[in-house]
Formats: structure tokens, sequence, C-alpha cells
């Protein structure tokens, strides 16, 4: 069965979702006894959405965050290059765009915000797909992030690091359509960043105010930052003739 390395090359990712995607929000729903739900659910509270708005759910999967989000009255659109899991959220009714998260179809500050859930660490440039991010939304704008993280407890990430993902890939092998993928996804939440790294990328690819919240103690983080308000010209000093 298919799946990535941990050099993230894109065509191999999107492969490996296509082969997960026909039961992978059962799989993810077991994974986690059930909390997937209370993540989007605290997602879309810290986008802060508004009727009207509009929101970019990018590596949306099979749009079940998207349909989250629109629960706010924003028109919330379901972003991902992997076509089978688009397929495999057809039956959901929002909009829905094939898109490489390094080249957005979508013209400069179009979105009012932008978020991704736990698809951020298999972006092979995480740097360059948060400064993409930012030239879709406008000045202002937000960016919010539901991402696994590390257990700031120690003896809760030893638990995690040592029993949690080394049992993944069994647990899911069941459920999964494609069980070799969770070895992957194992690997990928053990090599990935800490809160405080993950946020001074994003101060690193030019948002601002960045601040996180841990959820199950760490295991997963929100992170949420504005996109900046461009610099007033500085003015022109004039001449005075004596």
């Amino acid at each position: 069965m298919t799946r990535a390395g941990l050099d993230k090359e894109p065509q191999q990712v999107a492969t490996m979702f296509d082969g997960v995607a026909r039961r992978y929000d059962l799989t993810n729903t077991v994974l986690t006894a059930g909390m997937d739900r209370r993540w989007r659910a605290l997602t879309r509270r810290a986008l802060q959405v508004r009727p009207g708005e509009r929101v970019l759910d990018l590596a949306a999967g099979t749009a079940i965050s998207t349909v989250e989000y629109a629960r706010s009255g924003a028109w919330c659109v379901a972003a991902d290059f992997s076509l089978g899991m688009l397929h495999g959220g057809a039956h959901r009714d929002v909009p829905k765009v094939a898109a490489d998260a390094f080249h957005l179809p979508f013209a400069s500050g179009v979105f009012d915000a932008v978020t991704v859930s736990f698809g951020l660490r298999n972006m092979n440039d995480t740097v360059a797909a948060l400064r993409e991010m930012a030239r879709v939304v406008r000045p202002g704008g937000r960016l919010v992030i539901c991402e696994v993280s590390q257990p700031s407890w120690r003896p809760a990430r030893w638990l995690y690091h040592n029993l949690l993902l080394r049992a993944l890939p069994w647990i899911a092998r069941p459920f999964s359509s494609n069980s070799a993928a969770y070895r992957y996804l194992a690997e990928s939440m053990r090599d990935w960043h800490d809160q405080r790294s993950l946020a001074e990328l994003i101060d690193r690819s030019g948002w601002t105010e960045v601040e996180w919240m841990n959820l199950t103690f760490g295991a997963v983080a929100v992170h949420r930052a504005v996109n900046p308000e461009p610099s007033a010209p500085e003015p022109e000093m004039g001449t005075r003739e004596a």
C-alpha cells in the first residue's frame, strides 16, 4: 500500500491520502476516541468568523471541517490537493476546489480567514505554505491552525511518543483503507514541531500576533495569528525657502 516519506514529496502525499479517503473520517474518530469533533468545534470558535465572511479551509480533506466552520454563517470553501479526499466528501454541501497549497488558485486578499487542520505538517515547506496563505487573506484577516504538537508535561510526552504513536498504525489497521499510511502519519507526528517552534515559523512567515492554545495535554494545539495591515508610508519632508 502507498505511503509517503518524511521528505513529504507532494505527489506521494496526495496519492497516500487518495488511498485513505474512503474511511478517513471514521478512522480519525476511532483513533481520537471522538475528540476530533471537539477539536473542530474549538477551531471554529478560534476562527471567530461572522456571517458573510469568506473562509478558506486548506487541506480540508473530505470537507468535514468546512461544514463545521460554515455553521457560523460564513461562506467556506474546502481546498485540498487529494482528489480522492475531495471525492470522499462529495456528499457535503460546501464548495470544493483542488488546490496546491504553494500555488493557491485564488486572487490576493480575497479571504477573511484561512484555516488548516492536521494538514500543515504534510506540506514540505512550512514557511512557503504559510506565506501563500497570507497572500490570499486580506490585511487584518486571520489564520488558525489546528495541528498535532508535543505534550508539555514530560510523563504525557513519554506516553505519547512511546505508546500512542507506536500503537497508532495497529489501531488504525482494522478501520483504514490504507493502513500503511498511518505509519507515515505516526512518524510525521513524532517529527513535528512543538508549540513555540511552530509559532516562530508562523511569525517568520509574516503573520503577527501569534498565540496558541493547548488541547489534550498539548498533543494538539491551536495556533492563531493575524495578517498585518500594511504600514503607512512615512510623510515626505517638504522644503521651504529662506
